[in-house]
């Protein structure tokens, strides 16, 4: 068997035979081309067409070829013979699996079955220097499919649809909001103070100004601003960034939807989320019942039921949760009780947590992990949410959900924090000894007065992942963060 220099030497050494064919093996442009799904949606005997895709096989059989291209949409069948190409069948000795082909031809159907394209006209337009893998599977690195997505989207038709989903479940996401009235915008990405949420940022520095940028967290201060500006409904889809661990279901630059509806409350978002992620769903899955698999042929991964996205979803209060999972006298023992409880119950926890903390630790092992269809877990503790109203009956919970699928959080929804005061309060609370990262020009703009409001956040990358039934945010992100490759 060639090694892989013979492969890429012989490939190599053809561009200078198609050099002497007087043709450039890196090609011309080839427009008036339809793709393949076109072509197969709208068959019809001896129809003309033209084509173009990366070669991914062929068959030679004396004076005949069959073979295959593909792009972004699948793959097609061609056909060439001696008589219909002439001089131009020598061509297919010199293509390779992987090089882009374009031809003119009439469509009939085979004898199997297979709509084909009868080729008239064969012709080069980009040349492919390596071999293309035939078993992506096989290769030893694991991570090499994220490394190279590129190759990745070549030779896995699960990979490439998962992806083109994405493109489209982001589509539909953008005209819900835009059908009901939310304008889109765009806020800054780099921030001198980065709030919004509880994470550590990534710092850069803007040379000219002599200050350092903070690459920000969240939109969300600005896009309240914007409240405070005038606008009653605003949305933006746009990356998030956070310094912070990679895994299954984090990656440092991800994608956030967050939208904010002045005179709404937590409610109303609760209904817009769960009327977005069925309606899309309903769109682009074409089903409410997303994300199953079955158990593998040697019986080592177990099946997974579907999630079944039927409204209406239900809605549960946190300590309920929690009280179920870790015992009704949960809140009635002593802190710690509560810690002594949780070496019980298999949940870690460090020193250094706060009590409320220790609690959303036993929330997130013990609820959250095993949580399958949708749930929408309400009132949480102010603490764990410092920029939501604070409930009217019970001043120790705000007005918030985080609804969660598929054991993990797909959106968080408040009732908008709209009192100056005691939004100053509780970002100093929060920010503890380190009170200059207050966000001063933030709490003057609540002084102008900003409308009562609910407000979303929606990680895309975990919505397509629920909805596509991807089990790493790598599966649907085109190119992740991975740690370089050792040398």
């Amino acid at each position: 068997m060639e090694d892989e220099s013979e492969l890429l030497a012989l490939r190599r050494a053809r561009l200078d035979t198609w050099r002497e064919l007087g043709h450039d093996p890196f090609g011309s442009a080839f427009p008036g081309t339809e793709s393949c799904r076109q072509i197969l949606d709208t068959y019809a005997d001896d129809r003309p067409v033209r084509v173009a895709g990366r070669l991914i096989s062929k068959r030679e059989m004396g004076k005949n070829v069959f073979a295959h291209i593909q792009d972004e949409t699948g793959k097609l069948q061609v056909y060439a013979q001696v008589q219909g190409l002439g001089d131009k069948f020598a061509y297919w000795k010199l293509l390779d699996i992987g090089d882009f082909i374009g031809g003119e031809g009439t469509l009939f159907t085979t004898r199997t079955g297979e709509k084909t394209v009868r080729l008239s006209d064969l012709r080069i337009l980009s040349k492919s220097l390596r071999p293309i893998p035939s078993q992506w599977y096989g290769l030893s690195d694991v991570e090499q499919r994220y490394r190279q997505r590129y190759v990745d989207l070549i030779v896995s038709e699960d990979a490439r649809q998962v992806l083109l989903l994405r493109s489209r479940i982001v589509s539909e996401v953008r005209r819900f909001f835009e059908e009901r009235g939310f304008t889109e915008v765009e806020t800054p990405m780099m921030q001198t103070i980065a709030g919004g949420a509880a994470a550590r940022p990534f710092v850069t520095k803007h040379n000219a100004l002599g200050i350092d940028l903070y690459m920000r967290i969240a939109p969300e201060l600005y896009l309240k601003r914007l409240l405070v500006g005038g606008f009653t409904k605003v949305f933006e889809i746009n990356r998030n960034f956070r310094n912070e661990g990679i895994s299954r279901r984090h990656n440092p630059e991800f994608t956030m939807l967050e939208a904010y509806w002045a005179y709404a409350d937590f409610e109303a978002m609760a209904q817009l989320v769960e009327d977005l992620i069925v309606g899309t769903a309903q769109k682009v899955m074409g089903t409410l019942q997303v994300g199953g698999r079955p158990a593998s042929e040697d019986g080592t991964i177990p099946a997974l039921p579907p999630i079944d996205l039927t409204p209406s979803w239900p809605r549960r209060p946190y300590r309920e949760l929690v009280r179920t999972a870790a015992g009704e006298d949960w809140f009635t023992i002593t802190a710690e009780e509560r810690r002594e409880r949780c070496a019980k119950l298999a949940v870690e926890i460090s020193p250094a947590m706060e009590d409320f903390e220790v609690t959303n630790q036993v929330f997130e092992k013990l609820v959250e992990a095993k949580i399958r269809n949708p749930l929408f877990v309400t009132h949480l503790p102010k603490e764990l949410v410092p920029l939501a109203k604070q409930n009217k009956d019970d001043s120790t919970v705000v007005d918030v959900f985080e609804l969660i699928i598929g054991g993990q959080e797909v959106s968080p929804g408040y009732s908008e924090l709209n009192n100056p005061v005691v939004q100053r309060e509780r970002l100093q609370e929060q920010a503890g000894e380190e009170q200059q990262n207050l966000d001063e020009d933030f709490l003057t703009a609540l002084e102008y007065g900003m409308p009562p409001a609910g407000g979303i956040g929606i990680g895309i990358d975990r919505l397509v992942m629920t909805l596509t039934g991807a089990e790493s945010i790598r599966d649907v992100i085109l190119f992740p963060l991975l740690k370089p490759k050792s040398t």
